[in-house]
């Protein structure tokens, strides 16, 4: 069994990223490669953003109200950084960029400005569950079908008013896509708007607000091959602009007095505070090369690669691939399983330790989704740009193993976390040392 995918056509990356060849010990001695099969969680910077990055940084600066050349650099790069997200997204005419941290961050901001209730599925991530709760929030249980929780959705809507469908554009659980042109088209003749949490659809499939319909979406640049924390909603301006100042401070306002103050438009509105000009520059390098690649192309290799891990998985005892509705007709590079008589804890430490794989297990921040499938938890494997079919071979591999024979190392659970023990692999750690180079403290 341990050879089971070996003699399919390779299917090689679509991009360099960072970490491609970085090199990790293993607990029964050697090193490998790193498989990095966590790209749900945070996809590696692509290479080509690390070279903009470090063409940006000779020139970091404040932005928007310095004089010097820097600055000048620092703004430019800053509001282009703007409009290179626009175009990636298809944003339409009236509909605005606001940089923050990450999706969590901008679909907080949006609950902000939401002036009613808004309607969710039980099936999404938290971040775009609990920040809802503020200002109405309504769920709506996903059926066995995304045919019969669409019109579980139109029921909602048609129940009394609502101002916002907030819905995810791809599960973060199950990759499982939903078909959001569709459901913007139910929730603009229901009368309300709709926003897509897009963390995992952005990096895998292309967006387009303007054909759509979608008012809002929010994303990630850590799940887009961009570093330094920056994420995006994109929006409709009126909302944005009619709502209180997300964070108060120097930025958003126009004139401020000591008994009043004049705020600016969004986005400025929403960005009080320096702002994390690295971060934008990041995001805005991933997305300008994300637009030069064929999503037909794209998708076709995450599907070649998620169907020989479903395939490979499928063939042994004991495995339980996650999936939500029956008639899913896309889906992301995403595959989650559990595997009978191991702990997802011990089974993704399992193949850290002894095949330097990379997967995230646990429940994903999405505990009610988790629930109604049925698993305390669970691991979950997914691909990316940068992933080959040897990564997809190797995990398959080591899962037969594991099924098979079992490990070949101890593993004790402590505090709910299953490591080898004894753990034998070193894990280097930052040095902040002095300039001196004499060892001595930076600051005394």
């Amino acid at each position: 069994m341990t050879a089971v995918l070996t003699a399919a056509v390779a299917c090689a990356p679509l991009a360099r990223v960072s970490g491609c060849d970085l090199q990790v010990p293993l607990v029964q001695g050697g090193e490998c490669t790193y498989a990095n099969l966590d790209y749900a969680a945070s996809a590696p910077a692509l290479a080509a953003v690390t070279d903009c990055i470090a063409d940006v940084l000779p020139y970091y600066a404040s932005v928007h109200r310095g004089a010097g050349y820097a600055s000048r650099v620092s703004t430019d790069c800053y509001e282009g950084a703007r409009e290179s997200v626009a175009r990636f997204v298809g944003a339409a005419d009236d509909q605005v960029v606001v940089f923050t941290r990450n999706t969590t961050d901008s679909l907080n901001l949006l609950a902000s400005c939401v002036p009613g209730d808004t309607v969710v599925l039980d099936i999404e991530h938290h971040a775009n569950l609990l920040p809802w709760n503020k200002n109405g929030r309504r769920v709506v249980t996903a059926a066995a079908t995304i045919d019969e929780t669409v019109r579980r959705v139109i029921a909602e809507l048609c129940s009394r008013p609502a101002a916002l469908l907030a819905i995810t554009g791809a599960s973060n659980v199950t990759g499982e896509v939903l078909p959001i042109a569709r459901l913007a088209e139910i929730a603009h003749s229901c009368g309300a708007r709709i926003l897509v949490d897009a963390a995992q659809l952005a990096p895998h499939r292309r967006i387009d607000l303007a054909s759509s319909g979608v008012d809002y979406l929010a994303f990630s640049g850590h799940k887009l091959y961009a570093p330094f924390g920056a994420g995006v909603p994109v929006g409709r301006r009126d909302w944005l602009d009619a709502a209180e100042p997300y964070l108060a401070g120097g930025g958003a306002v126009r004139e401020v007095g000591l008994t009043s103050t004049e705020w600016a438009p969004a986005p400025q509105r929403h960005e009080a505070g320096s702002p994390n000009v690295i971060g934008a520059a990041a995001l805005a390098a991933a997305c300008e090369h994300l637009c030069t690649l064929d999503w037909d192309v794209v998708a076709d290799h995450e599907r070649d690669l998620s169907d020989r891990l479903r395939r490979g998985l499928e063939r042994l005892n004991g495995i339980k691939i996650l999936q939500i509705w029956d008639d899913t007709a896309d889906a992301v590079g995403i595959v989650t399983f559990t595997v009978d008589g191991y702990d997802p804890s011990y089974v993704a430490a399992y193949l850290s330790a002894e095949h330097g794989i990379g997967v995230r297990d646990g429940r994903f921040c999405a505990h009610p989704l988790l629930a109604r499938l049925g698993v305390p938890a669970a691991v979950r494997a997914s691909v990316g740009l940068g992933t080959s079919s040897s990564d997809v071979e190797r995990l398959v591999n080591a899962v037969t193993t594991l099924c098979e024979t079992g490990a070949t190392w101890h593993y004790e659970e402590i505090d709910g976390r299953w490591d080898p023990s004894p753990d034998t692999r070193s894990f280097p750690r930052p040095q902040f040392r002095s300039p001196r180079g004499d060892g001595s403290p930076a600051c005394k």
